[in-house]
């Protein structure tokens, strides 16, 4: 009788009042994580003259940390449907800070990649559990939405970085700017840890079985599903586009437009924080209007986005150069929850954990590739060429939004699940 009544507690205003507050929560956290782990993109410079580093090397800093991160993103979906997500959450967001610090004490080049990669490690087990904790704490029909705000956070953590990282290190220098995030990262992690609601039962965070068409769903059928996959990959071609920018533009325009630092960290900040609104907006779109219909309106998304991107590496001035770069990370943050709406729309609570893991998987090869591929074409050929490389991602991400499925009838977990594509 007394589970009854706990039930019945749940009203639709202690619903949404803990998706805003989980909302609100994560958003927080989601920015530290961004701050820590892209104020390494305006460090570069400092780093790689003080260690007389080429920019392939630089880039190496950057994809040491996206490789080990993407090996972690499936053990720790596994973690997460194991253990919860506030335990997770708690200990990376400490261990992240950690070894925030001891980038700033690193005394050689091979000593900051084994530390990047470590900090891969804390890092990489942040993403499942915070999926995890939206999943566990949201509805079905609100779920994109919540995810679109958390995911915005992307852009606040990137946008606030320059701003933030820009004059700390033109005060103290990188190795102390990096001692001072840590220390903001280990106090966050202790108020997230300590403000997430309760989650919501099962039968509030998880589709109807009638419209799941599916009565239970295991991990093992997660990892096996073909579907999970194509959108793992999905996310990998579009997350090219973040990696990239946010880990070469700083360089660019510090080294071919002659910006100060100061400058260039305000520049950098202003793509990233603009497309804050846009990918909040886009968690909004998909939930209204495009939760069974997000081909054409991904695939057009990343289309405009290409034209933009030409019209910004063939910009003249700095000015062009970031207006057209701005209207590129507006209209590409829209894209956002048409990669993820429908994974998190389908997938049961209990494995959100390791799909995401899986499709966070896919995100970080591109984490992984982008940085040192962009160094390596900028080394040999131009940063026109490294641009360019963006370019034909984005135009990839257009072609497959047409290979992934569009509604929960066409999205199978297994050969062997009932469901049918339609």
């Amino acid at each position: 009788m007394t589970a009854v009544v706990n039930e019945d507690t749940w009203t639709a205003r202690r619903i949404n009042r803990t998706a805003l507050i989980t909302m609100v929560v994560m958003v927080f956290a989601w920015a530290v994580d961004y701050i820590d782990r892209f104020s390494i993109g305006m460090a570069l410079p400092m780093i790689g003259a003080e260690f007389e580093l080429s920019k392939t090397q630089q880039g190496w800093l950057v994809t040491v940390f996206a490789l080990v991160y993407m090996v972690c993103q499936i053990p720790a979906g596994f973690l997460a449907d194991r253990y919860g997500s506030r335990g997770p959450m708690l200990v990376t967001l400490l261990l992240w800070s950690a070894f925030t610090a001891m980038t700033g004490m690193a005394g050689t080049f091979g000593m900051l990649l084994v530390v990047r990669g470590l900090f891969g490690v804390c890092q990489g087990l942040f993403p499942a559990a915070s999926f995890k904790a939206i999943a566990e704490r949201t509805t079905p029909g609100n779920r994109a939405t919540v995810t679109g705000v958390m995911l915005s956070a992307g852009g606040i953590g990137a946008g606030l970085a320059p701003l933030i990282v820009g004059p700390l290190l033109m005060a103290v220098g990188w190795r102390h700017t990096f001692f001072w995030m840590a220390g903001v990262g280990a106090i966050i992690g202790v108020v997230v840890w300590t403000l997430l609601p309760k989650a919501l039962p099962e039968r509030l965070s998880s589709l109807p079985r009638d419209e799941a068409k599916t009565p239970e769903v295991s991990r093992k059928q997660v990892l096996k599903s073909f579907v999970v996959w194509k959108f793992t990959l999905l996310f990998c071609a579009t997350n090219m586009l973040n990696y990239g920018l946010i880990t070469w533009v700083p360089s660019y325009l510090l080294e071919a437009r002659g910006l100060t630092l100061n400058q260039t960290g305000v520049l950098a900040a202003i793509p990233m924080l603009v497309s804050i609104g846009t990918t909040i907006l886009g968690g909004w779109l998909f939930d209204r209007y495009f939760h069974d219909h997000g081909r054409w309106y991904l695939s057009s998304i990343a289309l405009v986005t290409v034209v933009l991107l030409i019209l910004m590496v063939s910009a003249e001035t700095t000015a062009e150069f970031t207006l057209y770069e701005t209207l590129a990370l507006a209209v590409f943050g829209m894209a956002t929850m048409a990669v993820f709406g429908l994974p998190l729309r389908v997938l049961p609570t209990a494995v959100t954990g390791i799909g995401m893991g899986v499709m966070n998987f896919g995100g970080q090869v591109a984490g992984a590739v982008a940085p040192v591929a962009m160094g390596w074409l900028a080394d040999a050929f131009s940063y026109t060429a490294a641009f360019g490389f963006l370019i034909g991602t984005t135009f990839l991400t257009a072609v497959m939004a047409f290979w992934v499925p569009q509604n929960p009838a066409q999205f199978t977990f297994s050969p062997a699940s009932p469901r049918s594509a339609s």
